[in-house]
């Protein structure tokens, strides 16, 4: 039994003091991935988050799905999805909850994170106060836990400000923004005027649920009671859900961070009134026996601070896809831009624009210009309005994450400040570390210098020669272009060979396309146009375009629209090989071409994009010389998706037992084996709502074993469905010949291998 005494002074709280090398405030995807990323490191991390939960927008709480550079697969950036440690948690959420339930991730996040003996975390914990040794370094945070009563006083020697309004930031006083700039300070075209508003605002969702009968519902008194003072009132349907309704949007002509509250209860003002419009305005026969089943709690914020890093990216970083020495990340989602006023606004729910490709980010934008010891991260990295609207979403903001998580790591290692690691020889290794761990940055390869595999020689049971794909499937019409996406070789003259059915006599137009920015997918040079002509029925036909490639690069065998001609496809699939149709996304502002008004720096250019699963087959087809892109080289030429080529060792279709067969001259010591798989970095897996066909990728291998000379099983791997797998030993492994024996799964897809790493 306890039993306190009245006292006549204030009683403190329990107070606990946390020392760690790096501390972490916002639990959200980009702190949640610079948290593991610097624990994996070695380094002791405390990550502060403020709900119950990690993941922030992702989370149940409020039910986003997590999206980046694939931008739900309607535009040009193929093979686009994020790397490294976010790409590992989408991979695992796909894995075990491919329908997309927020409370599944939650687990993984959670699991993630305590897996990690070095992170602290602390939830329910809200930041509210910062200490500085100086007027430039912070020495601390203070915290508080509403759940236990506990204030806690949390020292690190960095910190990283991944919060979403900045609270470390701000108290710190590093510079920041709110609001649009100006077209004039950054040169900046696409820059908003203040009509169309200066922030993006909040959005809170709903779901609701078949009870099986009648389900009666009176709205609350607060409630929105007349559903014209939503302009798009007329889009909202029966099934209307989750996060496909981002445009009951509110607040950005508020104070996104001080008028909070106050954006929330409009937003719960207008769901409440959009569900009442729904059960009883009887325009909604469908919805008698829905019932509302969840309303967020919190909004979903999109923008308030944002803060000034050592460079400031902008739109023409973005649009003309400009590299930077100290590259650690990339982004590829459209400029997004909002409407002030939101819901209540008559103009459409946002203005997307897209660049021809995905963009770098540089490092310096994830660090503070004015506080020498603290990385921003999130949304408030260093942006522009216009940048921000592409860099703000949750797969980027957690690729930077991870940058900073291993930045940090670098820092704590060598005795560096942040700014430090942006000199030539900090900024490589940072690369390479971040590079070997599944980051992808654009246009840099992982170095072989440490790499064992670059003194040994390869031997593989074979090598795919793609001599074409079977026609062993059905027809697709050519209502919109298609395309054969294919690894061609510089100065090589194929010859082609397509299957058609015509309703009549008629003529397809032709087209080899690539393009203009060199290992990137957006097919804006027609290099030759040929006619060709049908006659009615099936037919085999074969052309040549009489035109070589100076480079080896991806090209695009094109095929424009008609009607009346059928193409036929294929179930084959192989690792870098891809159909595509010039064909629309409304969700992502993709109505077949991108034409932007004249005059805001945005180019004009057509889209050409996948079909998800089970959809998207290969076109059938034949190609002389075959295509010899799938050799034993590329698994240590540093690429671990396809650039410029496939960048991936694949077996035979009938290849029964795949097998790579590495040896040295000497006795080698082997500490690490590191295999970059194939999870189909095209396809989004946004993690909510939308639903995917499978919960391992079709490419990846399942089933390895890695042996020694002496054939003893070093290493085994069962239902693998990771991109990433490290065998590290237990103990130092000494042999001349490494044995990787994968097991072949899927009878129209050979078993690929990207890279192989050993150390």
């Amino acid at each position: 039994m306890l039993k306190k005494d009245f006292d006549i002074n204030l009683r403190s709280n329990k107070t606990v003091i946390v020392t760690s090398d790096l501390v972490i405030v916002g639990g959200g995807m980009a702190g949640v991935c610079a948290a593991i990323s610097a624990a994996r490191e070695g380094v002791s991390v405390t990550l502060i988050q403020d709900r119950p939960v990690l993941g922030g927008n992702a989370s149940s709480e409020v039910r986003l799905w997590i999206l980046g550079a694939t931008s739900h697969m309607g535009n040009n950036n193929r093979w686009s999805r994020e790397g490294g440690i976010i790409d590992e948690i989408l991979v695992e959420n796909m894995y075990r909850n491919k329908e997309g339930n927020t409370l599944i991730l939650d687990t993984i996040l959670l699991e993630k994170v305590l897996n990690e003996k070095n992170i602290t975390l602390l939830l329910n914990t809200s930041v509210y106060e910062v200490s500085k040794s100086d007027s430039t370094t912070i020495s601390g945070v203070s915290a508080f836990c509403s759940q236990n009563s506990t204030t806690y006083k949390i020292n690190g020697s960095l910190f990283c400000d991944t919060s979403g309004d900045g609270i470390v930031g701000f108290q710190a006083g590093a510079a920041f923004r709110m609001g649009a700039e100006t077209k004039e300070e950054f040169g900046e075209k696409f820059a908003p005027d203040v009509a169309y508003g200066e922030l993006l605002g909040h959005t809170i969702y709903f779901y609701s649920k078949d009870a099986g009968k009648p389900i009666k519902y009176v709205a609350p008194e607060f409630a929105l009671k007349d559903i014209t003072k939503i302009p798009r009132y007329k889009d909202i349907s029966a099934s209307s859900q989750g996060c496909r309704l981002w445009w009951l949007e509110y607040g950005g002509r508020k104070d996104t961070v001080h008028e909070s509250e106050n954006i929330k209860m409009e937003l719960w003002k207008v769901v409440y009134g959009v569900w009442d419009y729904i059960k009883n305005s009887g325009n909604f026969p469908d919805a008698e026996n829905l019932t509302l089943e969840w309303v967020g709690t919190i909004p979903g914020k999109r923008e308030s601070r944002r803060f000034e890093g050592l460079y400031m990216m902008k739109q023409q970083d973005i649009i003309e896809q400009r590299l930077f020495n100290d590259a650690v990340a990339f982004g590829g989602w459209a400029v997004d831009l909002h409407p002030a006023d939101g819901v209540y606004d008559s103009k459409p729910g946002c203005t997307q624009y897209h660049s021809k490709g995905i963009y770098q980010i540089p490092l310096r934008s994830l660090i503070s210009k004015n506080i020498t010891n603290l990385f921003i991260g999130g949304r408030i990295m260093s942006a522009t309005h216009v940048a921000f609207g592409t860099t703000r979403v949750m797969a980027t903001t957690a690729h930077s994450g991870q940058s900073i998580g291993y930045g940090a790591a670098q820092c704590i290692k060598n005795k560096l400040l942040p700014k430090d690691l942006i000199e030539d020889k900090e900024i490589a290794q940072l690369q390479q570390t971040l590079n070997l761990n599944g980051q992808s940055i654009p246009e840099i390869p992982i170095n072989q210098e440490g790499n064992l595999v670059r003194n040994a020689t390869i031997t593989t049971s074979s090598s795919l020669c793609l001599d074409g794909f079977s026609g062993d499937n059905g027809w697709c019409t050519l209502k919109t272009g298609v395309a054969q996406l294919l690894p061609l070789q510089a100065g090589i003259n194929y010859k082609y060979s397509f299957y058609f059915s015509s309703k009549k006599n008629t003529s397809i137009q032709v087209q080899l396309r690539i393009c203009k920015n060199t290992g990137y997918y957006t097919p804006d040079v027609i290099l030759k146009d040929i006619e060709i002509q049908l006659q009615e029925g099936e037919q085999e036909v074969s052309f040549s375009f009489d035109t070589i490639l100076e480079t080896n690069q991806y090209g695009f065998i094109t095929f424009l629209e008609n009607d009346s001609v059928l193409i036929r496809t294929s179930k084959q699939r192989v690792t870098g090989v891809m159909s595509l149709f010039n064909g629309e996304n409304k969700a992502v502002n993709n109505n077949g071409k991108q034409v932007p008004p004249d005059n805001i720096g945005i180019d004009t250019f057509e889209f050409w994009i996948p079909q998800r699963r089970p959809q998207g087959q290969n076109l059938a087809f034949s190609i002389s010389p075959a295509l010899e892109v799938f050799n034993k080289d590329n698994l240590f030429n540093g690429f671990v998706r396809p650039y410029l080529g496939t960048n991936a060792w694949a077996a035979n279709f009938n290849d029964e037992q795949p097998k790579i067969t590495i040896k040295w001259e000497k006795i080698q010591n082997i500490n690490s084996i590191k295999l970059f798989f194939d999870t189909d970095y095209d396809h989004a897996m946004e993690s909510s709502l939308y639903g995917h066909p499978e919960n391992v990728m079709p490419f990846c291998v399942k089933h390895f074993k890695i042996k020694d000379e002496e054939g003893n099983v070093i290493f085994e791997k069962v239902d693998n469905h990771q991109t990433i797998v490290t065998a590290s030993l237990s103990e130092t492994v000494k042999t001349r010949i490494l044995y990787i024996e994968l097991v072949s799964s899927e009878k129209n897809i050979p078993v690929s291998l990207f890279e192989v790493f050993i150390a």
